[in-house]
């Protein structure tokens, strides 16, 4: 097997799509992206990424990653927030293994995208200490890493916030929702790294996802004491980890 692998970042709003280098985490394609079907099945689902791969990716040939909005757990979705439920303890990795007539590894969005970040990421990045990752898009993905080791299906957008969980309040879809400014979206999305730091104590925060290329208009606002950084990847985050994880899994 090669070292370039196509991921593929299944999210609440588009399906993104490319293949990455593996020994430079670098997109050797374009990042292709397709809206995400409304309902989201996984018969809806599996035939964008079918169509996709036949009109960008057509002489691919080798193992996929996955990247998936939801707890999983040996491919298996274990929650289904912003997706269809019909996901729910759906084993996705042999649904799309026998759609896509190929290996494919999956893992949680977030998760893979923090693992190209941090591997891959801004020379800010250390191994050592907690590091919290969140891609914030239609809701709040995490990752966690402690001295460079993910510690997977954290979740923290989930945490409980005024009767519901946090990414009802805080996310980009709550900010556009709502319909305000970036300077008061910044103060909201600070009462939440407030709260993250009084329960993990985090050395470095990194705010993936589409919202990071406008992180000079919000993150004024930020008043806590560890660092918060954009992703450095930003929206390739996703697409890049995944195929990272298909390597380390077919390859291990």
């Amino acid at each position: 097997m090669g070292k370039q692998i196509l991921g593929i970042d299944i999210g609440g709003t588009g399906i993104k799509l490319g293949i990455t280098d593996i020994e430079s985490g670098k997109l050797i394609t374009e990042r292709f992206k397709y809206l995400t079907p409304k309902p989201a099945t996984p018969d809806a689902v599996v035939s964008v990424i079918k169509k996709a791969i036949n009109e960008k990716f057509e002489d691919y040939s080798g193992p996929i990653g996955c990247g998936f909005p939801a707890i999983i757990k040996d491919g298996v979705a274990h929650s289904a927030t912003n997706v269809d439920q019909s996901w729910f303890k759906l084993d996705i990795e042999n649904f799309l293994k026998q759609e896509l007539n190929t290996e494919v590894f999956v893992a949680n969005d977030a998760d893979v995208a923090g693992f190209a970040e941090i591997n891959y990421g801004s020379e800010e990045i250390k191994d050592k200490g907690l590091i919290i990752f969140l891609t914030v898009g239609t809701g709040i993905g995490s990752a966690l890493f402690y001295d460079g080791v993910m510690i997977p299906n954290s979740e923290l957008g989930h945490l409980w916030y005024k009767d519901d969980i946090y990414e009802k309040h805080v996310s980009n879809v709550a900010r556009k929702r709502d319909d305000i400014k970036w300077s008061e979206w910044g103060q909201r999305f600070n009462t939440y790294l407030k709260h993250l730091d009084r329960l993990f104590s985090p050395k470095m925060v990194i705010i993936g996802g589409g919202i990071s290329k406008k992180f000079h208009k919000y993150s004024e606002e930020f008043d806590v004491e560890f660092k918060v950084i954009p992703a450095s990847l930003k929206n390739e985050a996703g697409v890049v980890g995944a195929s990272v994880y298909a390597y380390s899994k077919f390859e291990g």
